[in-house]
């Protein structure tokens, strides 16, 4: 066991990443995250070295300086790009400042990081920019950041995620190999050979990783763990009452708002919105009917009459479609990403995916057991990075990890990489 290499984990949550390592023969000598079911799941199934608390006040001298790898899945809700408000002075977006200091101060051969693909739109480009030249300042190699899309890894689950990596003993930062490939009429990717790319076997479809599965009320399905799921599959909402013209209502607004004289970033203005008023002055596709409580303040900021009052502001209670919002789950294909929130509805439409079901999209292996509620199990899991994705990576870093001597080759491995790293790129857009 002294010879594994090893690794401490930061943000760990459940520990997805971290399982990946430990299959892949890496030892956790340290991990942490602030919350307790999650510390709870992850005593459970991978080591009891796992610290509940916030690493904001968790001392470096706590933490073990041996490690090969550091691992961190810092917060991503700032960055995500399902987050509207998202900013770059939210704090969540500098907890990788955390991770920068234990780094600095311990002092691992490799690390690794992992986030959401909005983080690199965050600010136009300026955080990751500025995350990478913070990683630089402190001694370690970090090149552009990794798209990698999950399913062309195993996964079954189109989830695409970014991946920084740096190292500070001149290893080249390689990335894993693709192993499955995408039946949907995509270009075969330049840094791959035709012959071998045909070889490989197609994406894994949400079918063919859940469809054994018993449902979760029988006998057979109640002795799954956490093969439990709601059974929400409908809702309500609320609409217009009325069929309404756009291009009438905007008629009508722009007539009025040039009786007022006022431009449209006035009205966001005194509305506190950004740019929600231009669409109700255009025709086109982005146009749009200012909600029956928009259309009161701007009866109040405009002055118009009680003309389209009625048709504007009757509403009525409606029930929602699947097709609308309630997505159902795609069953010849891979899934769709994991939330960390409510799934998506069972393709039977009687019931909500199944924490396992969840589980296994994600890539967890069947006897691994989470702690908590069900929302809380939920959350663990869509939070998680796929266990698959972490053995690749860290089998791909390995050999450098253990080589003494990790220059040597280093011409041949750079070029290779830089081939690999564009390529991927190209294949995850």
């Amino acid at each position: 066991m002294g010879n594994k290499p090893k690794v401490v984990s930061l943000f760990s949550g459940c520990g997805g990443l971290d399982l990946g390592f430990k299959k892949a023969g890496f030892e956790i000598i340290w991990a942490n995250d602030f919350d307790k079911d999650s510390v709870e799941t992850y005593k459970r199934n991978i080591d009891n070295r796992i610290v509940l608390g916030d690493i904001t006040k968790i001392s470096s001298s706590e933490i073990p300086k041996n490690a090969d790898v550091l691992l961190g899945g810092f917060p991503c809700q700032g960055f995500s790009v399902a987050n509207n408000k998202r900013d770059v002075k939210d704090k969540r977006n500098f907890l990788y400042k955390e991770m920068l200091r234990i780094i600095k101060d311990t002092q691992p051969k490799f690390f690794i990081a992992e986030n959401v693909k909005g983080i690199l739109s965050l600010g136009n480009g300026r955080v990751i920019d500025m995350i990478i030249k913070d990683f630089n300042s402190i001694g370690y190699k970090v090149e552009k950041p990794f798209v990698i899309n999950c399913a062309y890894y195993g996964v079954p689950q189109f989830r695409e995620r970014v991946i920084i990596m740096g190292n500070r003993i001149n290893a080249p930062n390689t990335f894993p190999k693709i192993t499955h490939k995408n039946g949907y009429k995509t270009p075969i990717p330049d840094f791959i050979k035709p012959q071998e790319y045909h070889k490989l076997p197609y994406v894994i479809s949400v079918k063919d990783a859940i469809g054994h599965l018993p449902e979760p009320h029988t006998e057979e399905g109640r002795n799954i763990p956490n093969h439990i799921g709601s059974d929400k599959v409908s809702g309500k909402y609320i609409a217009r009452k009325n069929e309404i013209n756009q291009s009438e209502i905007c008629d009508y607004l722009k007539m009025w708002r040039a009786k007022a004289k006022i431009t449209t970033h006035k009205i966001d203005e005194i509305l506190g919105y950004r740019h929600t008023a231009g669409h109700w002055f255009r025709k086109d596709i982005s146009g749009s009917i200012p909600s029956p409580k928009d259309w009161a303040k701007l009866k109040k900021i405009l002055g118009f009459d009680n003309k389209y009052d009625k048709l504007v502001t009757e509403v009525e209670t409606r029930r929602i479609k699947f097709e609308q919002s309630l997505r159902v789950t795609n069953w010849d294909r891979p899934s769709d990403t994991i939330t960390a929130s409510v799934p998506e509805i069972h393709v039977n439409r009687k019931r909500r995916l199944t924490a396992r079901e969840c589980a296994i999209l994600q890539s967890f292996p069947d006897d691994f057991v989470f702690c908590g509620s069900l929302s809380s199990q939920h959350r663990q899991i869509g939070n998680a990075v796929p266990p698959l994705i972490g053995e690749h990576l860290a089998k791909t870093i390995k050999k450098y990890v253990q080589n003494d001597n990790p220059e040597k080759n280093w011409k041949e491995l750079k070029m290779v990489n830089t081939i690999l790293f564009n390529g991927v790129r190209e294949l995850s857009a």
